[in-house]
């Protein structure tokens, strides 16, 4: 397969209540590693946003590092889904190949 095909995926981490500014990319990976990174959210019950053109961008991130200005509004808006998610507003099923594991503490 391809690199322009093979699965990728993001993870992301953002605790509103710390002094941290802005959401850290603490994962990425092609292949067999973005499958691993997409599982180990699964098994620590972490949603898993599907999004192939938001993966694409943050694996432009360096990893641990925070997302750009650029990024803010679209991962505000990820991060918006995952509360309306967690609080039962939403249930929107998944799209696309490649997977943003993302997680609230």
């Amino acid at each position: 397969m391809s690199r322009k095909h093979r699965r990728s995926a993001a993870a992301l981490v953002y605790d509103a209540q710390s002094n941290d500014p802005a959401p850290r990319v603490v994962a990425k990976g092609y292949g067999l590693l973005a499958e691993m990174i997409v599982q180990r959210a699964r098994e620590a019950g972490l949603y898993v946003h599907e999004a192939p053109e938001m993966v694409s961008l943050l694996m432009q991130v360096d990893l641990d590092a925070r997302i750009p200005p650029q990024l803010y509004q679209a991962v505000a808006e990820l991060l918006a889904w995952l509360h309306r998610l967690e609080s039962g507003a939403e249930d929107e099923p998944a799209h696309g190949a490649s997977a943003l594991p993302t997680r609230r503490t």
